[in-house]
């Protein structure tokens, strides 16, 4: 059975950085590919997306050129890093897995971990 943990959420000024990590058991994790979401509200938003293999990449336009996904297959791990925060990115974040899945559609992941809160002031 396949679990996430996903950790790192704090509260930070804004313009500083963050770093959520998420870990993965419990199946091939080469095989799975991994997002973050983050939900606001009543939303849920995919945030960015990484490639099972490879390295594959897609990001809401929201954060592109601020965040980067990454992940290290040998270590079943992903993270995000996420640089310049600004107040609308305060939501709680969510890691994601799903079999061979390479989408921003939260419907198409499986697997989640618990979520980790970010807030971010000004």
């Amino acid at each position: 059975q396949v679990e996430l943990v996903d950790s790192g959420g704090d509260s930070v000024q804004a313009g500083g950085s963050l770093t959520l990590i998420c870990t993965f058991s419990g199946a091939t994790y080469s095989d799975y590919g991994m997002a973050w979401f983050r939900q606001k509200e009543k939303e849920r938003e995919g945030v960015a997306v990484h490639i099972a293999s490879g390295y594959g990449t897609m990001y809401a336009d929201s954060v592109k050129g601020r965040f980067t996904i990454s992940r290290d297959n040998a270590k079943n791990i992903a993270w995000l890093q996420m640089n310049n925060l600004q107040p609308n990115d305060t939501a709680t974040y969510y890691c994601a897995a799903g079999k061979y899945t390479y989408s921003l559609r939260a419907l198409n992941y499986k697997f989640w971990g618990q979520g980790t809160q970010v807030t971010v002031s000004s």
